[in-house]
């Protein structure tokens, strides 16, 4: 992995300086005529002759290379001339393939680069797609071309293979569709991180050495000193040490010493020696002397593997081999060889039709080898027991696979086989067959021959009817895997017991009923998701029963099961509980959940067996009592209808440890004793969203070994502060939608408290939590605080406070700098009362956030929200969830807006604007991402192109398993399309066609259960990035807009977060709200949650039309302009919006400034056929006026004696959101927005511009101001770093980030030099925080800038070109045009 990511970047930093280079000098090409190939060498003038070709079109341009020194990267030329565009633009069928050379590169250094480094070898060929790769090696002089697939194996292509047209099939299959943008994509050289074409088989040093290591070297036999010294010939390979009889030659007899549980010990009598022996009473041993350090260490290093194993296996899987090493053969001890993920041949000397010379083979893996056809060599392999086959392409199995006797495990999965031959059946001594996922119409009648076979797998074939009748003859068979066949019925009229079947998998069939009251011996039976109705089984021998997700009223088992022990009956459409439930003895588990149950019978709550119980989201009114203790140690009862709970239920329940009765209409809680002594196990007590009040508190002391206490969302205004003081175990408090005035001081006493979540309560006093050793966590957003304090120094421990919400609170320069260790640190935006506030005008939404961890140690779920995006009343906002990684979500949530405001200057549809916004998204998070993978989910609000004058529309497109749900009318429409297997049978077909292998857990090649993903690109056919588009105008009766990832959902129902929302209102306290919730019904993982209220009407918008109904809409291409830091903009209320700041661990609370930087995507020209023209809407918000100048302070790197504000430091108060403090000051800005475009503040008068204007001196766009005491401070992908604690310069030497210091965009965006290829990278190499942002490297030189309506713009250009010059910054801080309204995330880093 660590190879694979420094050749990319290497590479990519190769890729980026292409891009700054001058056009490359080539031969004519004419749009129909043939080409002239020419060949520039690197370093000489003169090209060789030129050879007339027919009309395939083949170009290739030999790129010049050079290092550059100060940057420490390669640079070469890419730009096409204009007749190279000419070529690509003649015809779509034209394109371009980049061919890299054998070298692998090396990752750049941090330091200077001399001129003599290896360079990696790269040539643009220009050609068509009819060219093939014979054509192109001929013209190339090369022996064959090879293809990367996702940075992974590599193969040699066909002769007649087409390179340009397996590109565009790539991409076609990724979800293009326009001709004329394959072509322009294909052309783009981050493509190389997905699809890459060599003219040489590149060498891995590290799989040349795992796979053979040979040398001439000093070698003595024996362990005396009779032996002399010579100089042989010596291999290692396999697992056997190789030692010629004849230096240099391998002729004559050859010594082999078998290493496995041998020895590889030092000489240490001699340098770089080393001492082979093998095992056995007859051992024998050779020494070995090396010539220098690097060969005795990798050969020490591989020896120790081989000795090490205790089986005599060979490992070469995933090593793109076409044959294996001739010296294997040599190795006659091989038992086991692992040859899977490989290009094997069947010929060659290593090829496989000589496997046969292994004389003790017993298993063969040659899984994912692209075979096509089944190597018969192989059944000359007597020896074999084991053969995997999977994944080849194979449509047929020679008969001659019956002399292979021995063999026991046979596995075809992942084929196109259809039958099998009768000769199979002489297989005496096979007892597992692998036959999932090929396309058999019914179970192989040969199968009944094989009377050794106990397991048969089945699964993802063509089966859609199962006759039991066929079972009885297969009398061995005792387990069959037949799951994701489509089966609709199972045929059952027997009279003979089927007695040998003891498990049996159906799931993810079409089965409406089911009986199996013939299998008398069955014990486990999987037949969840299907549409059962009905169930009737035998209880005979019955230990596990899954039905989950049918439609079954009831289960039919008889005898009653004494052998069961557990049970899943949850969604399905259950009113009681059937009589031999409370008859079953053994029964430990059962889930009964999402059901329609009123009741539950006191005799099975009584059972002496049953120690955990789901009833959730049933009907239930009330629990019986309780007979006798009971030894149950899990109780969900949350989303039911009890008032209350049995006064003995703590008695009885001494080992309960988990109870949660969430979502229910309690009043009060039992007793936990009779006594004053308690003798209670309970661990987690969930009581959210009940009636209950202060009093009920009270009842919770007798719980001493509480560590995990949900009381939120009920009638709480004070918690006994005796009480909460005995609770001395707790570690996790969450008090949040309360009434409480204050948090008891006695919660110091709780020493394991390390989370207190109580936001939206009416605390004004801020809990004295903070002297806790272990506390992680505080949450006192939404409520009255008005000061905190502060112990005279912080725990190291904590990592997260949230005071947002908070409105009067007031936070001193010494408070802030307590917390400037705190990885998230999340405050408000100031208010302030703008003219437009004032005139009762309001914005059209905004928006609320909250991200939870739950019991993760960090925040893969990632937030995008833009109130005002684009250059009219536009919105977008996103979600992103990177399951168990949180580089790619961040990634996304800092570039994929910018790729949006980019994709809708080119199209005007909907679904190819959002499509491509993915496609894009997925391709720039290079080498590296796409290893990785996130669920995404983006919704962009703007007016509809053919009615501009009319309501808005909100387009939602969406990858994996985070949804959007709307708000009309007070009912959820769903606006997404969730891309999982168990719940898209559409997404299931096209994975299974496409000849997946997918696990038993439902996960493509066991990692993913989502078949659409950005990233994930090694699971390319299967897993796609391509979205699911829908739009939904947008009317009166649209209310808010919920965002969720697939754990917020997995919990909260559409209906009941709708309804949450409707009940508070304001966005940010719902989105709260929501994710408390979801935590509290069991959530463990990763939660997101975010809340967009809409407040459109009728005269909501006066938007000017376009000059024609013609021309597509959009908002020009985003322009830089400075970023607006007044709380007075309505594009991030202060009120609901979420905002906060976060301050850098590494530097102080007075240290934090802003300045934006964009990552919009550069591979489009910003003109073209399908360009969106300008357009411009009269509502600019509250009190804008287009003929004001605006100033914004975009910057935060002020002198000594002025502050931002254009006063005097001692003077006036400053501007709102600004805290000047001297030569240093701090900008609150507003979380989880990008840089997209900044929208300006509140109104001012010309007075006060010209005081301003005169204080600063000149101020204009692209103007540059050097300072002093200057804090720099960068938003690059649309987030905030602030760089303080260490220097710009460290910055530029470190690998990862010294790439950030050299590109500039046409629209002022600074991006890694390795053209994005690398910035994933970037990203796990950047200072982070455990909540989960993306860092980005810093700039410097912030800009102050003017904003000027774009009816003066012109003017005043002409009238300030010639004022005050412009201070250049260094080259990659300059910026060409403005953006617009930024929100910004503040990542942190502890020291």
């Amino acid at each position: 992995m660590k190879d694979e990511e420094s050749t990319a970047r290497s590479l990519q930093s190769a890729d980026t300086e292409r891009r700054n280079a001058a056009d490359v000098e080539d031969g004519r090409a004419g749009s129909g005529a043939a080409l002239n190939p020419v060949l520039h060498e690197a370093g000489s003038d003169r090209a060789p002759a030129a050879t007339a070709r027919a009309a395939t079109g083949i170009r290739v341009l030999k790129r010049n290379m050079k290092r550059n020194g100060s940057r420490g990267c390669v640079t070469r030329k890419t730009r096409f001339g204009s007749r190279e565009r000419d070529w690509l633009k003649g015809d779509a069928q034209r394109g371009c393939v980049c061919l890299y050379g054998a070298s692998e590169p090396q990752p750049p250094a941090s330091g200077p680069q001399t001129s003599t480094s290896a360079q990696p070898d790269l040539k643009l060929v220009l050609c068509s797609t009819n060219t093939t790769a014979e054509e192109l090696c001929a013209q190339r002089d090369v022996q064959g071309l090879y293809l990367q697939l996702h940075g992974d194996l590599i193969r040699r292509l066909d002769p007649s293979e087409r390179p340009l047209q397996m590109v565009y099939d790539y991409l076609t299959a990724m979800g293009y569709e326009d001709p004329l943008r394959v072509q322009q994509e294909a052309a783009n050289s981050d493509l190389s991180c997905m699809i890459r074409f060599y003219s040489e088989k590149p060498v891995n040093a590290d799989q040349q050495e795992r796979t053979l290591l040979k040398g001439v070297f000093s070698v003595r036999k024996g362990k005396t000193q009779l032996h002399k010294w010579a100089e042989r010939q010596v291999i290692l390979c396999g697992t056997s040490l190789i030692v010629a009889s004849v230096k240099d030659s391998l002729t004559g007899k050859m010594h082999i010493l078998p290493l496995v549980g041998g020895k590889v010990e030092e000489v240490k009598r001699r340098q770089h020696c080393l001492m082979f022996s093998s095992a056995g009473p007859q051992a024998q041993t050779y020494y070995v002397n090396f010539d220098t350090l690097a060969d005795y260490q990798r050969w020490h290093r591989q020896a120790s593997k081989v000795v090490s194993q205790t089986i005599s296996l060979v490992d070469l899987s995933c090593y793109s081999l076409e044959e294996v090493p001739e010296y294997l053969f040599y190795c006659q001890d091989v038992t086991h060889l692992n040859l899977r993920h490989n290009f094997m041949s069947l010929d060659g000397p290593g090829g496989l039709i000589n496997f046969n010379r292994f004389a003790q083979l017993r298993s063969l893996n040659l899984s994912h080898n692209g075979l096509g056809v089944f190597p018969e060599s192989l059944c000359e392999i007597q020896t074999l027991t084991e053969l995997y086959l999977s994944c080849n392409g194979l449509s047929a199995v020679p008969s001659r696979l019956e002399n292979l006797q021995s063999l026991q495990t046979l596995c075809l999965d992942g084929n196109r086989l259809d039958s099998l031959p009768e000769e199979l059946g002489s297989l005496a001594q096979l007892c597992s067959l692998g036959l999932s996922f090929n396309d058999f119409p019914h179970v192989p009648s040969v199968v009944e021959r094989l009377c050794a076979l106990d397991k048969l797998a089945m699964a993802g074939n063509r089966v859609d009817t199962l006759d039991l009748c066929s079972l009885l003859r297969m009398t061995h068979i005792k387990s069959i895997d037949l799951r994701l066949n489509g089966l609709r019925s199972v045929k059952s009229e027997i009279l003979e017991p089927v007695k040998h079947l003891t498990q049996l998998d159906l799931r993810d069939n079409q089965l409406t009923s089911l009986d199996l009251s013939s299998a008398c011996s069955l014990e486990t039976l999987q037949c969840q998701r299907n549409q059962l109705g009905a169930l009737t089984l035998s209880g005979f021998t019955l230990r596990t029963l899954h039905a989950s997700d049918n439609r079954l009223t009831t289960v039919n088992i008889y005898p009653v099961p004494s052998q069961l022990t557990h049970m899943d009956l949850s969604r399905n459409l259950l009113e009681y509980l059937p009589d031999w439930v409370c008859d079953s003895r053994k029964i430990e588990v059962l889930d009964i959940s999402h059901n329609l149950l009123s009741e539950l019978p006191a005799r099975f709550l009584s059972s002496l067996s049953l120690r955990k119980l789901l009833a959730g989201n049933n009907r239930l009114e009330r629990l019986a009592d309780l007979l006798d203790h009971i030894p149950l140690e899990t109780l969900d009862l949350q989303h039911n209808t009890l008032q209350e709970l049995p006064e003995s239920f703590f008695y009885k329940a001494l080992n309960l440890k988990y109870l949660n009765v969430s979502a229910n209409a309690l009043e009060t809680i039992p007793p936990s004793s009779q006594s004053e002594e308690s003798l209670s196990t309970l661990q987690e007590l969930y009581l959210t969203g009940n009636k209950l009040n202060e009093n009920c508190a009270a009842l919770l002391v007798g719980h001493q070994n509480l560590r995990v206490l949900h009381m939120a969302y009920n009638q709480l205004q004070s918690f006994p502060a005796s009480k909460l003081g005995k609770l001395e175990v707790l570690e996790e408090l969450n008090l949040s939608g309360n009434k409480l005035k204050t948090i008891p001081s006695t919660v110091s006493s709780c020493k394991r408290l390390h989370t207190l979540i109580a936001h939206s309560n009416h605390i004004s006093v801020f809990p004295e939590v903070l002297s806790l050793p272990e506390i992680k966590l505080v949450d006192v957003s939404c409520n009255e605080q008005t000061e905190i304090l502060l112990p005279d120094s912080l725990p190291s421990t904590l990592q997260e406070l949230d005071l947002t919400g908070n409105s009067s609170l007031m936070l001193e320069h010494k408070t802030l700098n307590l917390f400037s260790h705190i990885s998230t640190l999340k405050l408000d935006q100031k208010p302030a009362v703008t003219a437009g506030d004032a005139q009762g005008t309001s914005t059209l939404w905004d928006h609320g956030y909250a991200e939870m961890c739950g019991q993760r140690n960090k925040l893969c779920v990632s937030v995008l929200a833009v109130d005002r995006f684009g250059d009219s009343l536009e919105a977008a906002y996103g979600i992103f969830d990177g399951d168990r990684n949180e580089e790619v979500s961040r990634l996304l949530q800092c570039t994929m807006g910018d790729v949006l405001a980019e994709e809708i200057q080119h199209s005007s549809v909907d679904s190819v604007y959002m499509c491509n916004t993915f496609l894009t998204s997925h391709r720039k998070l290079g080498m590296a991402g796409q290893k990785l993978g996130a669920s995404a989910l983006l919704c962009y609000i703007h007016h509809e192109s053919s009615e501009p004058g009319r309501y808005f529309s909100l387009t939602v497109a969406n990858v994996g398993t985070c949804q959007a749900v709307l708000c009309r009318d007070g009912q959820p429409l769903a606006l997404s399309n969730v891309f999982s297997l168990e719940q898209s049978a559409e997404e299931m077909e096209r994975v299974k066609l496409a000849k997946a292998i997918i696990t038993e857990d439902n996960k493509v090649s066991g990692v993913t259960c989502c078949s659409r993903l950005l990233g994930c690109s090694y699971l390319f056919p299967w897993v796609l990035p391509k979205p699911w588009v829908h739009t939904e105008p947008l009317c009166s009766q649209d209310e808010f807009l919920i965002l969720g990832n697939k754990a917020f959902f997995q919990k909260v129902s559409y209906q009941e977060a709708v309804s949450t929302v409707l009940a508070v209102r304001d966005p940010r306290a719902a989105a709260k709200k929501l994710c408390t919730l979801a935590q509290s019904y069991g959530c463990r993982d990763n939660v997101g949650a975010v809340v967009v209220a809409l407040h459109i009407g009728e005269d909501s918008c006066t938007c000017e039309p376009p000059l024609s109904n013609t021309e597509a809409r959009g908002p020009p291409a985003p322009t830089p302009l400075p970023i607006s830091m007044s709380p007075g903009d309505p594009a991030t209320p202060s009120s609901s919006s979420g905002i906060a700041s976060e301050f850098n661990s590494e530097m102080s609370a007075s240290e934090v400034g802003s300045e934006a930087g964009s990552t919009a995507s550069d591979e489009h020209p910003s003109s073209g056929p399908t360009a969106r023209p300008e357009r411009r809407c009269s509502f600019l918000g509250p009190g804008a006026h287009p003929a004001l100048f605006q100033r914004q302070p975009s910057s935060a790197t002020f002198s000594s004696n002025q502050s931002d504000n254009g006063l005097d430091s001692d003077d006036e108060a400053p501007l709102e959101g600004v805290i000047s403090n001297g030569s240093k000051l701090e900008v609150e800005v507003d979380i989880h927005c990008c840089a997209f475009q900044l929208r300006s503040g509140p109104p001012e008068s010309p007075k006060d511009l010209d005081g301003r204007h005169d204080s600063r001196g000149s101020d204009y766009p692209n103007s540059k101001m050097q300072r002093q005491n200057s804090v720099v401070v960068s938003a690059t992908n649309g987030c905030l770093l602030a760089v303080c604690g260490r220097e710009i310069s460290d910055l530029k030497k470190s690998p990862s980030t010294s790439s950030l210091f050299g590109k500039k965009l046409s629209n002022g965006s600074v991006v890694a030099p390795e053209d994005s290829h690398n910035i994933i990278e970037v990203a796990l190499e950047a200072p982070k925080k455990k909540s989960g942002y993306f860092a980005a490297p810093a700039q410097q030189d912030p800009e102050d800038q003017l904003i000027i309506p774009p009816s003066l713009e012109q003017d005043v250009r002409e009238q300030l070109r010639g004022q005050s010059p412009v201070v250049p910054g260094p080259p990659w801080c300059k910026r060409t045009t403005p953006l617009e309204h930024l929100c910004i995330i503040v990542p942190h880093q502890r020291g």
